[in-house]
């Protein structure tokens, strides 16, 4: 039995097989625990019921989230299961990272929503280089300049990699995605910012399909 809630939300709003036990990994504001309790006791087998939190978007796109009431006693071995004052929660291996210190939280105007201080992952594409000293560099500024610049406006970048030909590729988040502005924001910012310090990056690329939400480079 699933009950499917999907939520859309912002990643800003703030491993493995060795992963602490005692780390809930999320944490659940008390609104929200006392939605989240109501919700699955409203369900006819809700005492053997979790919360699955699941992340459906690709890298490089804004997080888009699955959460849904299901069998903990059926979860895969490799999930990760949390209890958090009596409430099970039910985390796929693959989101874990993602998940860390996000807050499951609730407003009047919203219901239920997601506060993740994290990024998404980068996407992976072919011919580009990511793991260089050039990449560290970059990584680097965007950390430390660029996504603390763009984070007034609620908006970030991810670094997907670099060509042989000195040119950056990044994706764009959070308020920078879909913004009429958000492309030259990126080439005449971000690309500035970059190209000053690094002499090897001589321009920048925007991947992110800002009129549909989703990186072009995936189907």
């Amino acid at each position: 039995m699933r009950t499917g809630i999907l939520f859309l939300v912002s990643p800003f709003a703030t491993e493995t097989s060795t992963v602490d036990k005692t780390n809930t990994i999320v944490s659940i504001s008390p609104i929200a625990h006392v939605k989240l309790l109501e919700l699955r006791d409203a369900e006819t087998e809700g005492a053997q019921l979790g919360l699955r939190l699941e992340i459906l978007s690709q890298p490089g796109e804004d997080f888009r989230y699955d959460l849904s009431f299901d069998f903990f006693t059926k979860a895969a071995f490799s999930d990760e299961v949390r209890t958090i004052d009596g409430l099970k929660i039910i985390i796929p291996a693959k989101d874990v990272e993602s998940f860390q210190g996000a807050t499951i939280d609730h407003s009047d105007s919203q219901g239920l929503l997601i506060r993740n201080p994290n990024k998404p992952i980068a996407p992976k594409i072919e011919g580009l280089v990511n793991d260089d000293e050039i990449s560290a560099e970059i990584e680097t500024i965007v950390t430390a300049e660029v996504n603390p610049m763009l984070a007034a406006h609620g908006g970030f970048v991810t670094f997907a990699g670099h060509d042989k030909e000195g040119t950056a590729y990044f994706t764009m988040g959070g308020g920078c995605h879909g913004c009429s502005m958000s492309k030259q924001t990126m080439l005449e910012g971000v690309g500035t910012m970059v190209s000053e310090k690094i002499p090897a990056i001589v321009k920048v690329r925007d991947l992110t399909d800002h009129s549909t939400g989703a990186n072009p480079f995936y189907s």
